[in-house]
This record gives C-alpha cells, structure tokens and sequence, in this order.
C-alpha cells in the first residue's frame, strides 16, 4: 500500500517536564518509504506549563509540521484521543503518549506489515519479542494481560497486549468508528470496535517499554483497570 503522511496522535496531560524531549524523538525518526509525519497535539487542560512548552517547540521547529489544540476543561485520554483522531489527514494515524515509555523509532516496524499491503491494523506489544523492558510492577502487569485476556473471550482476536499505548490505523477505518470513551476506556473500545468489523487485517508486533514510576508521573491507576473491564463487557 501507498502511504504518503502518518498522522501522530499526541494526547497531553501535564508533561511539560518531557515534551519536549518526546517530540524530539519524532523529529529525529525518518519514515520509511519517505513517509511524511503530521503531529497532532491536544492539551488535556494541563495545570502545568504544558502549553508554554509546546508552543515554544513548535515555534523552534517551524519544519515539523504540528497541530495544536487545547480542551478548555480536562476531558480525558480519551477525549483528548477523539479530538486528536477527527483531525487526522494521514492514512494511517498513530498513538503517541505525550511521557517517554515508548520509542518513535519503532513506527517503522509497525509500519511494515501496512506498507507490504498485508495490516489495516498493527499494535506494539510490550509482551512479546526481545527489545528492552523496564521491570517494574507485578501486579500492573498482571493486571494488563487479565484485561487483554478478557478483551480477546469478546473479541475472539489473540493480542497479547491490548493495553498498548502503540497502536497504528488505517485513518478512514479509525474515523468511521463512534468511539465514546473519554479516558482510559478508549483501549478496550477501540479494540472491541476494531475487531467487529468484517474482514479486519489486525497484525502485532514485539516493542520496547521504558516505563515510569507513579513518582515519575504514570498516571494510570486500579480504578482505570475496574473502567476497562466494564468497557470490554458493554462493547
């Protein structure tokens, strides 16, 4: 398939600190097949200097071509992902998380199976293949491959990571779906989603994982994980 722009969905919360170190990884990854990169930032209202930091790399880097929106009040990941999604022009769209646990230099790999003409659909998993992975806790990790367990008795798919911040899309696909979930539900949605539709082409590949700390700023919580098995059983 012919790719000519992928759309980076980068939702915000708070991560004025790493911003712009994130946004440097993107700059600095080159696409494979000349691929042109759109960045598509949205400030989920953050009580920090978020916005300052983002306005003022997008200034410095007039050559990255960025979109900047900003929710009035904190609506959510999700939300943040929604908004982000119905301004995408590429024909693939990409989940970006705005801290540093996942590399941009592995677009291209998820591009692989998109431009071979054989994905509509490709998630990075942090459970498979060989690439580095930060240990940190047992039972968040637990907890991740329970609910993609249960996502895939519904789905009838065999993802090991349904939770994957890194999921690639094709954009006409992703628009057409009426995703509702305004925070940490999206994942379990947009999966269940994904997989009604007939004939889906979903392919996944082993990624790198360098998570946080709650002290570092992972915002993700047991709450979150209560959400996403009531989102995998309603969708």
């Amino acid at each position: 398939m012919i790719i000519t722009k992928l759309s980076i969905v980068i939702p915000v919360y708070n991560e004025a600190k790493t911003i712009h170190k994130i946004l440097n990884k993107i700059k600095d990854v080159k696409l494979i097949n000349n691929i042109e990169k759109e960045l598509i930032i949205i400030n989920d209202c953050s009580t920090d200097d978020s916005e300052i930091a983002i306005q003022k790399y997008a200034k410095n880097n007039s050559n990255l071509k960025i979109q900047y929106f900003k929710h009035p009040v904190n609506m959510g990941k999700g939300a943040a992902l929604h908004t982000g999604i119905s301004m995408a022009k590429g024909e693939y769209t990409v989940i970006q998380d705005a801290d540093l646990e996942y590399d941009p230099e592995e677009y291209n790999e998820l591009l692989i199976p998109i431009v071979k003409g054989a994905a509509d659909v490709v998630y990075g998993s942090r459970f498979m293949g060989s690439k580095p992975h930060r240990i940190l806790f047992f039972w968040h990790t637990i907890g991740n491959k329970f609910l993609t367990f249960l996502s895939n008795m519904f789905t009838n798919l065999n993802l090991t990571d349904m939770e994957t911040c890194y999921k690639m899309f094709n954009t006409s696909i992703l628009q057409s779906l009426k995703l509702k979930e305004k925070r940490f539900g999206f994942e379990p949605e947009v999966t269940a989603k994904i997989a009604k539709i007939k004939e889906i082409r979903i392919y996944e590949i082993g990624i790198s994982y360098y998570g946080r700390t709650y002290l570092e700023g992972k915002k993700i919580s047991w709450k979150d994980g209560f959400r996403a098995i009531y989102c995998i059983l309603k969708y």
